[in-house]
């Protein structure tokens, strides 16, 4: 009877030794995916230095292009504001006399702001305001059809560059037309206050 139960015994502390090694060597096992599981550390940090790269290669950009609003801004709205009345007073040598087309010009701030204004029927009127602080500016029209309610449409322009060129240019913020010269911006602007028709 004794020897049955030491044989008991000794078989149940053979049992529970195997379980107590299967729980180290699943233990042993666990450490030892720990530097594989330590692989996602290494892709994560990699994939926040590259984060860190598109947002210094963005603050840079931002950066580079307020220096170039800063410098060329005020320019660019100057040759416009030039070149609209330029355009205008050709546009009035076209047609001598003529009430219906008669346009008038205003430079009404002193930051390259100005206004165009056709009192003939069909009436339009713009208004041009400069924001180079925000790198941009806002042209107002409004028509009067005959006939027809008055008529306003609202666009935004900003001052843009490509990357690695230090040339300014307009761009239509709506549309995402560029502009290179004055002169295509000013045939842009004009038509329809000259035409008294909305784009």
């Amino acid at each position: 009877m004794s020897t049955a139960r030491t044989e008991s015994r000794r078989t149940r502390s053979i049992k529970t030794a195997a379980v107590v090694g299967d729980g180290d060597h699943d233990r042993t096992g666990e450490e030892g995916i720990v530097p594989v599981t330590g692989q996602w550390i290494t892709r994560l940090a990699e994939e926040e230095r590259r984060r860190d790269d598109v947002r210094s290669r963005a603050t840079e950009a931002a950066a580079r292009q307020a220096n170039l609003v800063s410098a060329h801004g005020q320019r660019l709205l100057n040759e416009l504001r030039t070149t609209v009345a330029r355009d205008i007073a050709t546009f009035r040598d076209e047609f001598p006399g003529d009430k219906a087309r008669e346009i008038r010009f205003e430079a009404v701030q002193p930051d390259g702001g100005f206004a165009v204004g056709k009192p003939g029927c069909p009436t339009a009127a713009l208004r041009v305001t400069p924001r180079l602080v925000a790198a941009s500016f806002s042209c107002e029209y409004q028509f009067t059809p005959t006939g027809m309610p008055p008529r306003q449409d609202r666009l935004e322009f900003t001052f843009t560059s490509d990357a690695g060129d230090d040339t300014l240019r307009i761009k239509h913020h709506g549309t995402g037309q560029v502009f290179a010269t004055a002169d295509a911006l000013s045939e842009y602007l004009l038509v329809p206050v000259f035409t008294g028709r909305p784009r």
